[in-house]
């Protein structure tokens, strides 16, 4: 087999997408509604419009997805928003779970 019909094999496999992860963020009676809207804005990104439309879904619903992520990104935000939480005191809570 020449070196050209390697080549050609190799070409086949494919690259698989990573696994994706939600982010869901869970209601408490303690955590301050602004504090909720500043992590979505901060850490996930989203305008100050679609933070405050998530921020209601989770005091309504007990809690939403507010993020798509990889593994590595899911888990690091949550982490940073945690964090943020501890140190305002805040008795916040986040999950990470396979889409």
């Amino acid at each position: 087999m020449s070196a050209k019909g390697a080549a050609k094999e190799r070409t086949d496999s494919r690259l698989k997408e990573p696994k994706q992860y939600n982010v869901i963020m869970i209601n408490d009676d303690f955590t301050t509604m602004e504090f909720v809207v500043e992590v979505l804005v901060d850490v996930f990104h989203k305008d100050e419009l679609t933070a405050q439309a998530l921020m209601i879904n989770v005091h309504k619903n007990g809690q939403a997805v507010v993020g798509k992520y990889p593994y590595d990104i899911a888990v690091t935000k949550v982490r940073i928003a945690l964090d943020k939480a501890k140190e305002q005191g805040f008795p916040f809570r986040m999950t990470v779970e396979e889409a």
